[in-house]
C-alpha cells in the first residue's frame, strides 16, 4: 500500500512547536509500505513553529486570535491532491491536529478540551471517499 502520513508521526519536526511526534507504529509500516510524508499546515504556507491553532466553528483561529482558515484549507486541499496525484490507499494523520485530527479535535478553548469533529485535511480527504485514521486507528484503515 502507499500510504499519506502526517510527516510528525515519521520524525520530521514540523509541528507547530518545530517538534515531531515519531510514532513507532507508524514507522514500522514503512517495512511493508510506501509511506508518503505531509504536512498540511506546512503546505498551506504556515511557518515552524508556528502559533498554536484550534478550530472555532467553521475557522481556525490560532492562540492569539488570527484566523488561519485560509492556510489550513489551503494545505488540505494539497495533501488531497498530493493523495491523488501519488495514488495513495489511504491516509493516517496526527490525533486531535486541527488539521489533521480524525474524529476528535481541540475544542477552540485552548484549555485542551476535546470534541467530535475533524481537521481542516481530515475533513477534505473524507470528503473524498478517502479511508482516514490516525496513529491511534492505525488496523482501521489497514486491515
Amino acid at each position: 500500500m502507499r500510504i499519506l502520513v502526517s510527516a510528525c508521526l515519521l520524525g520530521v519536526c514540523c509541528r507547530y512547536d518545530g517538534e515531531s511526534k515519531a510514532c513507532p507504529a507508524v514507522l514500522d509500516l514503512a517495512k511493508e509500505h510506501e509511506l508518503i510524508p505531509v504536512c498540511p499546515e506546512q503546505l498551506g504556507g504556515l511557518p515552524t513553529p508556528r502559533t498554536p491553532a484550534e478550530i472555532q466553528g467553521e475557522r481556525v483561529v490560532t492562540r492569539d486570535g488570527r484566523d488561519v482558515t485560509k492556510e489550513y484549507q489551503k494545505g488540505a486541499e494539497e495533501a488531497a491532491r498530493l493523495y491523488q496525484l501519488l495514488r495513495c490507499d489511504c491516509a493516517i494523520l496526527k490525533a486531535r491536529s486541527p488539521s489533521c485530527g480524525c474524529g476528535q479535535v481541540y475544542d477552540g478553548s485552548f484549555s485542551g478540551t476535546l470534541t467530535p469533529g475533524d481537521g481542516t485535511a481530515a475533513r477534505t480527504l473524507k470528503r473524498l471517499s478517502i479511508p482516514v485514521a490516525t496513529e491511534e486507528s492505525i488496523a482501521s484503515v489497514i486491515f
